[in-house]
């Protein structure tokens, strides 16, 4: 298996950022998860990359919860702690290649952080912010990465999904991907709509973010507080 990833941070079921390693899960519990998760996907017999997912409690106790048979949004975080190229290594496992011996002896490095940049306002409870981006600038350098169709000159649609794009990093710590993923959210530069960057600058300053001490509930708790 490769790890796990974080994704607590959700708003109405839709997850805003995600990380991997988790900051509360244990070798132990990776082992124990990873081998429960392996159990499920061999019973099942099935081939390619998925995701099983589990509910943590706060004694460490996890419960099964769906699997997602695909490749997953937030996949980058992984790739970037195991440099594994997920999207080649689908292709190459359905194309009929062999389960390459590598993907068994995986070590997990460092710590990947990804925000989902949506065209939504949240100074106005999310409002869509659908229009045409008229300045578009994302950060690069090391242990940055971006997952992005937009352009200068894109049209956010009204009736689809407001992703604009995902903005990961990677660090050698969980404290320095926190400050890589602040300094990357402030060289973002997206003018013609109105984004969630604020918002993910805010939830990067928070102490509960900042110590790992969140669940599925934290961010309808948290209060957003625009900057004028």
């Amino acid at each position: 298996h490769l790890g796990e990833r974080e994704c607590s941070l959700q708003r109405r079921h839709q997850k805003l950022v995600e990380e991997s390693p988790s900051a509360v899960v244990t070798p132990q519990l990776r082992e124990k998860m990873g081998k429960t998760a392996v159990r499920a996907a061999k019973a099942a017999h099935y081939v390619g990359v998925g995701t099983i997912e589990f509910l943590l409690d706060r004694h460490q106790n996890f419960f099964f919860m769906e699997m997602n048979t695909r490749i997953q949004v937030e996949h980058p975080v992984t790739e970037m702690v195991t440099g594994v190229d997920l999207i080649k290594q689908q292709i190459k496992m359905h194309a009929g290649e062999k389960f390459p011996d590598f993907l068994r002896k995986i070590q997990l490095r460092g710590h990947a952080i990804e925000c989902r940049i949506n065209a939504e306002d949240p100074a106005a409870r999310f409002a869509p912010s659908p229009g045409t981006i008229t300045a578009f600038h994302m950060p690069g350098g090391k242990g940055v990465r971006v997952d992005s169709h937009a352009y200068a000159g894109y049209q956010i649609p009204t009736y689809y999904d407001s992703l604009i794009g995902k903005l990961i990093v990677h660090a050698h710590s969980r404290e320095r991907a926190i400050n890589r993923m602040r300094q990357a959210l402030e060289e973002c530069i997206i003018e013609g709509v109105k984004t969630t960057i604020p918002y993910h600058q805010a939830i990067m300053a928070t102490p509960e973010f900042c110590r790992g001490d969140f669940d599925t509930s934290f961010l309808e708790q948290f209060h957003f507080q625009p900057k004028e």
